[in-house]
């Protein structure tokens, strides 16, 4: 007797453990949900962490995978990379268990992990990783065909496209995305997308696809509107129509005239239900774009304000260094850091106002180039330019300023018997590239991340500022293109200008 009892309760036992340590994961992930909802971000990441761990010890991937997903965003929220970009990768390491014991892949749980990292390159402002992962993204969601999937990968690539300047492609994206909604005639859920598109830009500061969805969205409501009201319309023509022919083909007996009287009554009402649903949504969206309006000119009025302050600070500084020795180093490094925040702060207030182009010859350009930087060059430092003679629109005066900048740079940390290139590419009929390469030290990994953000880092002036990369970050886009450190390059440093004129 003894020894059944004993059987049965070692039985009871091992059912019952798997059961505890699932529900410990459960309560872990629910207490996260809870954490994550008060804006708790701190006591959600841990919890989701513990339950992801509980998760992966059980090789349970369906719910381990969105829980690091969790902890992973929850991490470069604080710009925590290295720990974020682990996690996923201990993510994937359970995903990939889970695939070989079921022998077939999981797609749906690919693509989350795609796209977090997406996210983070994106706030890296790397493009090429981030359209890496794009690309992957894109594979999964075809594998998963997941009409919800399909719908967020289209939001993910407009987002992208508008941020690094390509938007005919983020346009077509989003034309993609309410062609799914418009072919079953869902107005509803197509304006529920635009304004979630809307939302997207606004609450990642996408000033270029915010401005672009929104102009998109107001010129989509102003068609849809008249669609709606033709087809409204249109009804209830072929209503009367019908109506009239039903009535032709009667006897002009009185039971007949009442039938039209009645009819005729019917579709007055109709029309009249037509017309008051069409000013009731009329309303409604005149009072929906005065407060997206509203939004956004309180958005560029912050933002006229924020740059206003820093160059009153500039030339509030620039009298009290006057009084100073200008012979002093500290004396020139401040005088040269209110002239580049000013410099800032006058590119960042016209970024929408493209720069004019003409047709410059780009050998010649870059010779010259290379001319005013020789002078700065150390002893047996090899300048070379490869650039074939043809032309390109450019703006000759704010390109000049980038490049020189960026062999500057170069001349600076190239030792002597070193080498320093420019180069000509032309990837595209409207893609051309200028690519700086030295044989110096290269960009330390920890630097990379802050590279063109102004006032990243508290500095010693006399060494420089950091502003300078941020304004020709800033010149670039006015130019419609990007400067950006190729991060591939080992053997020193390696900067590519693209523009798309």
């Amino acid at each position: 007797m003894k020894s059944y009892l004993a059987i049965v309760a070692m039985t009871i036992i091992c059912g019952w453990l798997p059961l505890a340590a699932q529900s410990r994961g459960d309560n872990l992930q629910r207490e996260a949900d809870a954490a994550l909802e008060q804006k708790e971000y701190v006591k959600a990441r841990y919890h989701y962490l513990k339950a992801y761990e509980a998760f992966a010890k059980e090789q349970n991937a369906d719910k381990a995978v969105p829980a690091a997903v969790n902890v992973s965003a929850l991490y470069h929220r604080e710009n925590y990379y290295r720990e974020a970009f682990e996690t996923l990768m201990g993510a994937e390491a359970v995903l990939s268990a889970a695939e070989t014991e079921q022998g077939k892949q999981r797609p749906g749980l690919h693509y989350p992990i795609a796209r977090e990292r997406h996210r983070m390159y994106m706030k890296l402002k790397n493009v090429e990783k981030a359209r890496e992962q794009l690309a992957r993204m894109r594979q999964w969601a075809q594998d998963e065909k997941n009409p919800e999937t399909d719908k967020d990968l289209l939001t993910t690539e407009a987002n992208f496209y508008y941020t690094f300047g390509q938007p005919d492609k983020g346009d077509q994206a989003i034309n993609q995305l309410i062609a799914l909604y418009l072919n079953d005639n869902n107005y509803d859920k197509a304006d529920e997308c635009y304004k979630t598109i809307i939302q997207t830009a606004t609450r990642t500061n996408n000033a270029r696809m915010l401005a672009r969805s929104y102009e998109k969205y107001l010129a989509w409501s102003d068609s849809i509107g008249k669609v709606r009201a033709a087809a409204e319309y249109a009804r209830l023509n072929a209503d009367y129509e019908a109506a009239k022919q039903t009535i032709e083909e009667r006897d002009s007996s009185l039971t007949a005239k009442t039938a039209i009287i009645v009819g005729l009554i019917a579709l007055a009402a109709l029309l009249a239900v037509a017309l008051v649903m069409l000013g009731i949504s009329l309303v409604r969206y005149i009072a929906t774009t005065k407060r997206q309006k509203k939004a956004i000119n309180t958005a560029k009025a912050n933002n006229e304000m924020k740059s206003r302050f820093i160059a009153n600070i500039s030339s509030q500084m620039a009298p009290t260094l006057d009084t100073l020795p200008q012979n002093l180093p500290a004396v020139k490094a401040l005088k040269g850091f209110a002239e580049h925040i000013q410099t800032l702060s006058d590119q960042e207030n016209a970024i929408d106002q493209p720069l004019p182009t003409e047709e410059v010859n780009v050998a010649d350009f870059c010779q010259e180039a290379a001319a005013r930087v020789e002078p700065l060059l150390r002893p047996e430092v090899t300048l070379s330019v490869n650039a074939p003679k043809m032309s390109a629109r450019i703006n000759a005066e704010a390109l000049a300023g980038i490049i020189d900048h960026l062999l500057s740079n170069a001349a600076e940390y190239t030792p002597a018997g070193g080498k320093i290139t420019l180069e000509f590419k032309k990837r595209g009929p409207h893609n051309i590239q200028f690519i700086v390469t030295d044989s110096g030290p290269g960009i330390a990994p920890e630097a990379r991340a802050d590279l063109f953000k102004p006032f990243a880092q508290v500095r010693d002036l006399t060494g420089g500022d950091g502003l300078g990369l941020p304004i020709c970050a800033v010149t670039a886009a006015r130019m419609n293109g990007t400067v950006r450190l190729d991060e591939e390059y080992v053997h020193g440093a390696r900067f590519i200008v693209e523009l798309h004129p």
